[in-house]
């Protein structure tokens, strides 16, 4: 038996003629820039041309092959994941079922891809049911995605064991880019692009078909910002969130919409009826509860200076909270005052300064193609 060299062994042979000789720091770094990429290409990033991530596009198109569109009837969710793993993806059940769960998510997505039938979660955190319990088919809107595909609009190619063909791009006739937005962490880079309204988007499109040098500032007069699934309204100017899409990054404020409903007696109520995309109900009464109820600090020994004036503010406003949130009003939170008394603006304020019905979103528009 012939003894092994090692990279310690001062007899390892040179390597064949041709054969290029690397340092360990150029190999470690090539194989790390290698790794980057395949994680930037084949898992993280959205691609510009049809907004999908590839196992986004294997699930779309395994349904789409599985003839499960808009009319057809739903079939259990595992029988797709299952023909996404032995056909397209093989990997991990459970990533496959939580991307597919996402797409059915009205509350996720701007324009649901997927048309979900059982317990896909909620907005609160509730999780989806086992994909066993659960059916699935294509929404009509995923069509401007898939109707084209056999009409040779897309490259294929090989699948992961050669047995089969899956498209390199879904053949979007509308930017899905735009419309459903992104959001994902690749190596060293990480993307967050928000959702936008289907007419504004495009009108857009048919103006850069008629126009390929419109101006930026004459496509944001058409697209004036995001358009989130929960709602909420945008409180930054339109001049910040123009520079924002001109630099490809930036920070922008959501904020809830609610409105003052007026009672018997001079009483009246402060109701949310939309929440900053990524805000739950559940969220802000937890927020409250814990403004109301504090807990001592881990190592302390009583409140702090700080939680006794936020609780004494709070009990000082706020008489009772309610989520009236159901079926005929998806988000329905509403806020009682502890006197009628008491000035609108600044009740609204408070709630707005302390809990989540104010909130950052980042924008960060990096995606791959072009």
């Amino acid at each position: 038996m012939t003894e092994q060299a090692t990279l310690f062994d001062g007899d390892t042979p040179e390597p064949p003629d041709g054969a290029e000789t690397l340092t360990l720091a150029t190999f470690a770094e090539r194989a790390y820039l290698d790794y980057a990429i395949s994680v930037v290409k084949g898992r993280a990033l959205p691609d510009v041309s049809d907004g999908q991530k590839p196992v986004q596009r294997r699930i779309l198109f395994a349904m789409n092959q599985l003839g499960l569109n808009a009319a057809a009837k739903p079939r259990k969710s595992a029988a797709v994941v299952g023909d996404v793993l032995g056909k397209l993806h093989p990997h991990g059940d459970q990533s496959v079922y939580d991307a597919l769960v996402r797409m059915a998510q009205g509350f996720s997505l701007r324009y649901p891809l997927i048309d979900g039938q059982g317990n896909f979660g909620s907005r609160d955190g509730d999780g989806a049911a086992a994909m066993r319990y659960t059916e699935a088919r294509l929404t009509p809107i995923s069509s401007l995605l898939l109707d084209e595909i056999d009409l040779g609009t897309v490259d294929f190619q090989p699948n992961y064991d050669g047995s089969t063909e899956e498209p390199s791009l879904l053949p979007g006739r509308l930017p899905f880019v735009l419309l459903n937005g992104a959001s994902g962490i690749a190596v060293g880079m990480a993307t967050e692009i928000p959702s936008h309204n289907l007419r504004e988007v495009a009108q857009a499109a048919v103006a850069l078909i008629r126009n390929p040098a419109l101006t930026h500032a004459e496509l944001m007069a058409i697209i004036p910002g995001p358009d989130f699934p929960s709602g909420g309204q945008i409180i930054t100017s339109a001049a910040a969130l123009s520079e924002m899409y001109a630099n490809g990054r930036g920070s922008l404020k959501v904020r809830a919409l609610w409105k003052i409903e007026e009672m018997a007696r001079g009483q009246w109520q402060a109701v949310v009826t939309e929440l900053p995309h990524g805000t739950s109900a559940q969220k802000v009464l937890e927020e409250i509860e814990e403004l109301t109820n504090p807990k001592i600090k881990l190592g302390k020994k009583a409140l702090s200076p700080d939680q006794l004036a936020q609780k004494q503010l709070m009990l000082s406003l706020l008489d009772a909270v309610r989520d009236e949130s159901g079926r005929e009003a998806p988000v329905r939170l509403v806020f009682e005052p502890k006197s009628k008394n008491q000035d609108q603006t600044e009740f609204t304020n408070m709630l707005l300064a302390q809990t989540s019905l104010e909130t950052s979103a980042s924008i960060n528009l990096v995606m791959i193609g072009g």
